[in-house]
């Protein structure tokens, strides 16, 4: 049995010892690699100096498209110039075909200004009537200064008053 007890402890004591290598073996690489990124770090990476060249690079196309870009804007202000300093001078002919076309819009809007002015003139009293063509139309003279709702009931019991009952009856500018 003495035997067999120092079987177990000479394996028992094989085992811890392969251990204890094993654990002095790691420590042992652990220390060759951090001394390897260590040398490493010290000098200048590799890579940082590719990022380095390929930046210088492209710094020096950027100079260049910029000055390209730079010569085309001139040339094309330059020639824009050029057509501007080329046009024919306006011929009066042209000038009045203008002026025709500018009178003849200025009155369409005026004739459209006012019959918009009528329609909300109509809609806001009530107060229609009819022209030749049968449409209805808001009168002369409710589209001159239409006073509000209030002012218009004070403005009518006031002429009644100073024309007998009667309507005033305005004079027309002529």
């Amino acid at each position: 049995m003495s035997d067999e007890k120092s079987k177990v402890t000479d394996k028992a004591s094989e085992i811890a010892k392969n251990i204890w290598l094993a654990g002095v073996g790691a420590y042992g690489k652990a220390l060759e690699e951090a001394q390897g990124r260590l040398e490493k770090a010290m000098e200048p990476p590799k890579l940082f100096r590719d990022l380095v060249k390929v930046g210088t690079a492209l710094e020096e196309e950027a100079r260049e498209g910029t000055l390209a870009a730079r010569h085309s804007v001139e040339e094309r202000i330059s020639r824009v110039r050029e057509n501007f300093h080329n046009q024919r001078p306006a011929r009066i002919e042209d000038l009045m075909a203008l002026h025709k076309k500018v009178d003849l819009l200025t009155r369409k809007v005026e004739r459209l200004s006012k019959a918009l002015q009528e329609q909300a003139v109509a809609k806001y009293t009530g107060s229609k009537t009819r022209n030749a063509a049968g449409k209805s139309v808001v009168p002369a003279a409710a589209v001159r200064g239409q006073p509000g709702k209030k002012k218009a009931k004070a403005v009518r019991a006031k002429s009644k008053k100073t024309t007998g009952g009667k309507p005033a009856t305005r004079k027309s500018k002529a």
